[in-house]
């Protein structure tokens, strides 16, 4: 929304005058249409930003305690300092190699070299020289590919990122609108930067909240604002002031108004000529402002006479009215609302005064007290109207003008109504559910009408906007668009379409919501937080606290909704926990205005538009905070809508452009004028901020002129061009600023070497356009400061001069090459002009013989890529000395201290001080289609013009030729070996990879090979190996014998291998597999390779591979035990024997390799060691006694008896403590009785070593481990306990087998059978054992305490008694646990089987008791234990009783359950019948049901009575009711989901079996429920009455007469005569499922 120019050209004036000048006159008809004038605003920033520059900036922080305050707030949030400031410290690799990373390709990776050779008759290149760092990488130099430091920056020098990708300026926090106000301060002014700017309107306030002004005409209560500002009071009076705040008018006073009460409404008309007031009584008055001393229209709400006898409609009495508007333009047409949700349209007749009008009002909302219920019967919930208005007019013509549509909200509903001609419902529309449960119940909303727009929709591309109604429940906020559908007849009114468009949720509960402008709603929630928020992208764009305004509100719903509140359910969602005040009537919005009515005042809040807000920065000296809003504004990153610009770009950028400019301008003026006047004033790093800002800003506008025309001046000026160039920087590596005026490239090149950031120079340097550099300027500098990466780039791309770059580096060389003293060319080489800049030329020849531009990386063009290539392999293959430039007389000589130059004698001079690294870049350029036939290329690149010397040569090279030349020069005279070996590896990887474009003599191929073979040290041994085999893919030595004794010494196992394999010599295979360390675990495949089935091995052939497994048999099971055993089981078993022979006798290699064998994995081995001899299982247990003794146990216990002799390993089992494994290889062998005694022997040698432990320990009473060793001992005695258990139960069960063949009689009772001895003996010694340790164990409590101080026991008594005691529980709990098991045996004779196994138990028990008799002289030794015992017993009952109880709780808790949901019925939705509409049951049903259902239930008494007095005569009598009786007894009760008497329901038209069935819901939800049953006509029907049926009631709650509903599904099915033949029928021949009609 935007105001008429002349107001906008005094608009910050005016409003601190108190002076509104809105008058209806500058846009009557458009108060809501966006207007935008670009022209006007650009003449009136320029003017302002011209005539203020100088004022703002000499005082930028004089403008108040908040601004100051906020501004040093945001300032030390900003105090960060940014990487890559001027005190980054320059960080250089300590090797040259650095400026040479290498890129891996897919090769993979080998080493490099050493010099390992000695007595060699050549120096070998200065790469190699002991004493010097290597300049390159010798590892591996043709698997790596040249990359340059330029291309992939170095991340060791620190350079500040984009300006585009740093965070805003902290002053964006204040651009948010996020400033808090202090409750104390609420009369200083807004911060300037503040979205909306408030103005209290102080003479309007004194007149209206002074104390006179109260006492006389009452306290505001609401307000209106229009061409006025309009307020009505408590005393009923109205107040109207223009805005000049001068009280125009005072309405009221001396009329019947004023004897109405408060006015709690007011409206006024579209022409603003009349004012509307509703009262507090009920009353509604209107007042034509030209004629104010009386009413222009009285209208009353319902006297006392037309309640009794309503012929009319009108308000109750006494009741207020909260809502109040005028339709179109009429006066005599308005809408009105009370508090107890009633809404009226009122219209007028003309006629002459207000006695000659009649009004006619018509209800269109609500409910009179007094009107009987809805015929639906549903009750009538408390309602209001929350919110109430009509549409407003727009400024164009539309049909919905003429329809007074008036919106309504209610707790419940939205309605939208038309009142003329007749009032008729629109729309209506339910609260959404999105609202959240129990929250805060508030209602409001807003029109915004259709309007002519200046420039199209963007979305939709219309020239007028549609009606568009706000409206908010709670914090739900919804935008509905109202659309015309114009009808064929033009007499009826359109049809309207409502369309709910967008839909926004708040954090908190809404109060009062307006529209701002037509893209723009504001919003107040129920904190009395202003929330602005843009229409289409439903963003909230602004957001701040308004209660330091203390706004007007009221409590006008809660006593009419507080029964709705008090009744709160907490389990209906719908409802609401509280009714907020009433805000609507103190917040409102006209002409881009916000309007608030406070308590003690009224204000005017004015969004800013974007012009002030930039203003508002600049006069607080936020310059830098200017220039990024600007930006963004530009962008349109910013709120476009909300801050007034257009949201099409091209016009946005035409209104912004030149205002960011003139900002920059303004802000670099005023810090360096700052800066001149008070020196350090202004910091470097706000310089440097400010920099950043000007950088961005001018990329977004697209003026980068400005930089280098006008802000560089103001830098280089002040003497800190440094930080303009370094902020400069990151757009020149982006390529988004590439031409560089050469003051700037002069000062940039001192500036970042006086700061030692060359290598950043030189990356800056070749990211410009060489068309703009100064040529002399940049090489002279380039030279000076060693910059060769970017002396190669200029020459390259400026002047095409490809060889210029290389003699200039090859210059470096000559003293290097000449001194072939060590320690001085360790010096040269320290020095960084040889050691780094030389090195250069290896990374250039990579690039350009590949067709790259050099640093960079990028692609050159054919025809410059031809002719570089074409130059450089004519300066170094030409083979003489030339002169450079051409035409001139200089000579560039290698030697120029000799009298004459070698061959080649750059090459040569390149091979002697390098030889890995140039023939790794030639590597490189041997894969270019260049070097390609040479006669194609003169074809192809042939121009018909006369070409230079180096051209016509150049095109003539190819990889022969250099293969040749290079072959001549690097010969062992010349080279040593470790500069030969390169070339071997060169040659060897190049034949395969072009063989048509190379022919190579064989004789120089073997010498290849065997220079491979001799490499120089073993660093390079793996890439030999590789280049060899890469040879040996093409080429086949015509006799490889001869070869292979150099393969062996050189160690190349792979080409071994394939040799061996080709000639099928397996020995020597598998031996080669032993002999190569980086290749062992591959020995087994090769194994399996050679010894399976079907490779079709000789004997000889075989009988050697054997040989070799013999003669590295210990080394073969060191590699992998497992893998061995598998792979000589299934290939060589009968190498077994001899295996484990060679290995250590008794060692874990044995123990490992047995176990693969005889317990191999079932998924890797099909072996079973049922296959292998005794002698290896008995080894193999003997190993495990020792590596695994915890496994022999259940090892022997699987193993066949007759695979083990006793007499061998019994004595390694004892050795070793394994007394299970032999108890139980003694009870196998039927040793029962001595396994038992071996087994009571060990136990007591626990037994004593437990009692040795516990007398030692107050000698060990600091050691940490008699604890744990006494708790390992009790749990030695369990484990053996445990195995004498299994022996004596194992034991049992062979006597039962014994006994069931042999009908052996049972032993007298005197006797005990050989079972129940072993039983007595494992008895009595585990008793004793008890006996003895206990008294050990937990003596008196003094004698387990250490020496010491602490009283702290050693040994934890408790614990270790409880074990103790374990044994003897154990033993007994098994021993009646197999005496039991014995008496359940199936027999013919249960009585003596039962007694038999109880007989077991007692001979067992006295047989002990009389043993202990005469052992101890007193059983008082045996309490404790046989407490223990019995107690324990009773411990279990009493548990398993507890168990019994739970569960029995338990499954009477779920039949309860059961039993309950049986009983609950389902409740009917209404009360008729679905199909046939009669009622069914309730209030106003036919039929005396009440009566037929006490007959009925008379009947079914009477009949349960004699069903009682039955049973008690046939139990008096012995006899029983039988089962048919009992059914008979019983039959018509359902057992579905509910019993018939749950709900009684009327039933006269069937029997009782045929009565329905309890619904049980099927697989699709669907379900019949009976809630009736009928025993007949004796209590169901009168003579005058209708049959009263039985009824059905489905699960989705709709009831229907059976009749009916067969019916009806006998009718969907179609078949009518048989309509029962589709449903099932229960076991009682009822119907058990039916099908809703409605819900299917």
């Amino acid at each position: 929304m935007s105001l008429p120019s002349s107001e906008r050209d005094d608009g910050a004036a005016s409003m601190e005058e108190d002076h509104l000048d809105l008058s209806p006159e500058g846009d009557a008809a458009s108060s809501d249409e966006e207007t935008i004038k670009p022209e006007r605003e650009q003449e009136e920033l320029s003017d302002i930003v011209e005539e203020r520059t100088g004022v703002i900036f000499d005082q930028p922080t004089e403008n108040g305690a908040i601004a100051n305050r906020y501004r040093q707030l945001l300032r030390d949030q900003d105090d960060v300092s940014e990487e890559g400031s001027a005190e980054g410290l320059p960080r250089r690799a300590g090797s040259p190699i650095d400026s040479l990373l290498s890129a891996q390709d897919d090769s993979p990776s080998l080493g490099g070299s050493m010099i390992s050779s000695v007595g060699s008759s050549r120096v070998p290149s200065l790469a190699s020289r002991p004493g010097l760092s290597s300049p390159t990488p010798s590892f591996r130099p043709f698997d790596r590919r040249f990359q340059s430091r330029i291309s992939s920056p170095s991340a060791l020098s620190p350079r500040p990122t984009s300006p585009a990708f740093l965070t805003g300026h902290s002053r964006q926090a204040s651009l948010s609108s996020q400033f808090l106000l202090e409750s104390g301060e609420t009369e200083t002014p807004t911060p300037p930067w503040e979205v909306v700017r408030w103005t209290k309107l102080k003479k309007l306030n004194g007149q209206a909240f002074s104390e006179a002004g109260r006492r006389s005409f009452g306290s505001p209560t609401c307000l209106a604002v229009s061409a006025s500002i309009v307020l009505g009071t408590s005393k009923g009076i109205i107040l109207m002031f223009d805005y000049n705040q001068n009280l125009k008018m005072i309405i009221g006073p001396g009329t019947k108004a004023v004897e109405s009460g408060p006015i709690t409404a007011i409206a006024i008309s579209a022409d603003y000529t009349t004012v509307a007031g509703g009262h507090a009584s009920g009353n509604i008055f209107t007042w034509d402002t030209s004629r104010a001393s009386r009413p222009f229209l009285h209208i009353p709400p319902l006297d006392s006479s037309q309640l009794q006898n309503r012929t009319t409609d009108g308000h109750m009495p006494n009741v207020s009215i909260t809502h109040l508007g005028f339709l179109g333009t009429r006066h005599t047409a308005l809408v009105s609302a009370d508090d107890r949700g009633m809404a009226f349209s009122h219209l007028a007749t003309r006629g002459t005064g207000a006695l000659g009008r009649t009004v006619k009002t018509t209800r269109i909302l609500g409910r009179y007290p007094d009107a009987p219920p809805p015929s639906s019967g549903k009750p009538l919930k408390p309602s209001t109207v929350l919110a109430f208005s009509p549409l407003p007019l727009g400024n164009v013509e539309r049909a919905t003008d003429s329809m007074g549509l008036t919106a309504m909200l209610t707790p419940y509903l939205l309605v939208i109504v038309s009142t003329t001609p007749i009032a008729q419902t629109q729309h209506k529309s339910a609260r959404p559910k999105d609202v959240a449960p129990h929250s805060a119940m508030t209602g409001c909303l807003a029109w915004f009408p259709a309007v002519k727009l200046k420039v199209p929709d963007p979305s939709t591309g219309s020239t007028m906007s549609k009606v568009k109604l706000v409206y908010c429940w709670s914090n739900v906020l919804t935008v509905l668009d109202v659309d015309e559908i114009p009808t064929d007849n033009k007499d009826k009114p359109p049809i309207l379409k409502f369309k709910a468009r967008s839909r926004w949720k708040c954090e908190e509960a809404i109060v009062a919501v307006q529209w701002l402008s037509r893209s723009v709603l504001t919003i107040l929630t129920i904190t009395q937080r202003l929330i602005v928020l843009e229409d289409r992208s439903m963003r909230m764009t602004e957001a701040f606290d308004l209660i330091h305004k203390y706004i007007y509100h009221a409590d006008l719903f809660s006593s009419q909704l507080h029964n709705l509140v008090e009744q709160l359910d907490e389990d209906d969602t719908s409802m609401h926990g509280v009714v907020a005040d009433a805000f609507y009537m103190s917040f409102k919005a006209y002409k881009g205005r916000i309007f608030l009515l406070g308590f003690n005042d009224v204000s005017i809040g004015a969004l800013s538009n974007w012009a002030d807000r930039l203003i508002a920065l600049m006069e607080n000296g936020d310059y830098i905070s200017a220039i990024q809003l600007a930006t963004s504004y530009y962008t349109g990153d910013a709120n476009k809508l909300t801050v007034g610009l257009p949201e099409d770009a091209a016009l946005r950028h035409r209104m912004v452009r030149d205002k960011v400019m003139e900002i920059m301008s303004a802000s670099l003026k005023y810090v360096f004028g700052q800066r001149q006047k008070r020196g350090t004033s202004v910091d470097d790093q706000h310089l440097r901020q400010l920099a950043e800002t000007c950088f961005l800003a001018c990329q977004s506008v697209g003026d980068l002129d400005f930089l280098f025309d006008e802000m560089y001046e103001w830098y280089e000026d002040a003497g800190v061009e440094g930080i303009f160039l370094e902020v400069l920087e990151p757009y020149i590596l982006e390529k988004t600023i590439t031409s560089i005026p050469p003051t700037a490239v002069k000062a940039m090149v001192s500036h970042y070497v006086s700061k030692g950031w060359e290598s950043r120079l030189e990356e800056i340097i070749c990211h410009m356009e060489t068309a703009t550099l100064d040529i002399d300027q940049i090489t002279t500098l380039c030279k000076q400061h060693g910059l060769y990466d970017a002396l190669i780039y200029v020459w390259n791309q400026a002047l095409s001069d490809y060889i210029t770059p290389l003699i200039d580096l090859l210059t470096l060389l000559i003293p290097l090459i000449q001194n072939t003293d060590y320690t001085a060319s360790r010096n040269l080489m320290e020095d960084e002009n040889y050691g780094v800049n030389a090195l250069k030329m290896f990374p250039y020849l990579s690039y350009t013989l590949t067709g790259r531009i050099y640093p960079n990386g990028e692609r050159m063009e054919d025809e410059v890529a031809s002719k570089a290539k074409a130059e450089i392999y004519w300066f170094l293959f030409s083979g003489k000395s030339i002169t450079w430039p051409k035409g001139s007389d200089k000579t560039f000589l290698t030697r120029p201290t000799e009298a004459e130059e070698p061959s080649f004698p750059y090459l040569r001079m390149i091979l002697q001080y390098d030889a890995p690294s140039f023939l790794s870049a030639l590597n490189e350029a041997f894969e270019d289609s260049f070097l390609n036939d040479s006669q194609e290329k003169q074809l192809n690149g042939g121009t018909g013009k006369d070409l230079p010397e180096e051209q016509i040569f150049g095109l003539t090279v190819d990889r022969q030729y250099v293969v040749s030349i290079l072959l001549e020069i690097m010969n062992p005279n010349d080279f040593a070996p470790e500069d030969t070996i390169y070339l071997d590896m060169f040659i060897a990887r190049n034949l395969p990879k072009f063989p048509q474009y190379l022919l190579i003599p064989g004789s120089t191929l073997d010498k290849v090979l065997i220079g491979l073979c001799e490499y120089p040290g073993m660093d390079l041994a793996e890439d030999a190996q590789l280049s060899a085999e890469y040879l040996l893919s093409i080429y086949q030595p015509p006799d490889i014998s001869r070869m292979i004794p150099l393969f062996k010494k050189a160690c190349f196992y792979r080409i071994l291998k394939r040799i061996y394999r080709n000639d099928k010599q397996y020995g020597k295979l598998l031996q080669t597999y032993f002999e190569d360390p980086e290749d062992q675990t591959e020995v087994f495949e090769c194994i399996a390779e050679c010894l399976q089935s079907h490779a079709g091995l000789t004997k000889k052939q075989v009988h050697d591979v054997h040989d070799v497994i013999k003669e590295h048999s210990r080394e073969l099971v060191e590699l992998d035990p497992v893998r061995a055993a598998q792979t000589i089981a299934a290939y060589a078993p009968d190498l077994h024997r001899f295996i484990l022979d060679s290995l250590d006798e008794g060692s874990e290699l044995q123990y490992e390799y047995l176990k693969a064998l005889l317990e191999p994995d079932t998924e890797t081995s099909e072996q079973s060691s049922t296959t292998y001899d005794r002698d290896f299982i008995e080894l193999y247990v003997q190993l495990m006694c020792r590596y695994n003794p915890s496994h022999v146990s259940d090892y022997v216990g699987i193993v066949q008896a007759t695979n083990l002799r006793l007499d061998k390993l019994l004595p390694t089992m004892e050795d070793t403590g394994v007394v299970d494994a032999v108890v139980i290889l003694m009870a196998r062998e039927g040793q029962v009785q001595d396994a038992m005694s071996r087994l009571t022997k060990h136990l007591e040698t626990l037994e004593s070593a437990l009692q040795g432990l516990v007398a030692n320990t107050d000698d060990h009473a600091d050691d940490l481990d008699v604890k744990e060793a006494a708790e390992e001992l009790l749990r030695g005695l369990q484990k053996y306990t445990h195995v004498g258990i299994w022996l004596c139960q194992g034991q049992m069960k062979t006597s039962k087998k014994l006994n069931g063949i042999g009908r052996r009689g049972s032993p007298s009772p005197s006797d005990l059978s050989p079972e129940e001895a072993l039983w007595l003996e494992l008895i009595d010694t585990t008793v004793q054992i008890t006996r003895r340790l206990s008294s050990v164990v937990a003596p008196s409590k003094s004698i387990n305490f250490s020496s010491s101080s602490s009283p702290t026991p050693v040994l934890d008594s408790d614990k270790l008694v409880a074990l103790l005691r374990s044994l003897v529980q154990h033993t007994f709990t098994a021993l009646m646990t197999a005496t039991s098991t014995q008496s359940g045996t199936p027999s013919n004779n249960r009585l003596v089987t039962t007694s038999g196994g109880s007989l077991t138990f007692l001979r067992i028990l006295r047989a002990f008791l009389t043993r202990a008799a005469r052992t101890s002289p007193n059983l008082a030794d045996l309490r404790a234990v046989l407490t223990s015992i019995f107690s324990a017993y009773a411990y279990e009952e009493s548990i398993l009783r507890l168990s019994n109880r739970l569960l029995e709780q338990q499954l009477f808790v779920n039949v309860k359950e059961a039993v309950e949901l049986r009983q609950r019925g389902w409740r009917p939705r209404g009360s008729t019948c679905e199909a046939c509409g009669k009622r069914v049951w309730g209030p106003g049903v036919s039929g005396n049901v009440f009566e037929a259902w006490e007959e009925k239930q008379a009947i079914e008494n009477k009949k349960r009575q004699e069903k009682k007095a039955a049973q008690a005569a046939a139990r008096g009598k012995g006899k029983t009711v039988s089962p048919l009786e009992e059914e008979e007894s019983y039959k018509g009760k359902g057992k579905g989901k509910s019993t018939a008497t749950a709900i009684a329901w009327p039933n006269s038209a069937s029997l009782p079996d045929e009565q329905l069935a309890n619904g049980r819901q099927d697989v699709q939800g669907l379900a019949a429920e009976p809630i009736a049953n009928g025993s007949g006509d004796a209590y169901g029907r009168r003579k005058d009455q209708q049959p009263l049926g039985p009824l059905v009631v489905l699960a989705c709650r709709h009831i229907y007469h059976k009749a009916c509903l067969d019916a009806l599904q006998a009718k969907q099915t179609g078949d009518g005569e048989n309509g029962h033949g589709h449903r099932e029928v229960d076991e009682f021949g009822r119907e058990a499922r039916y099908r809703c009609p409605i819900d299917g």
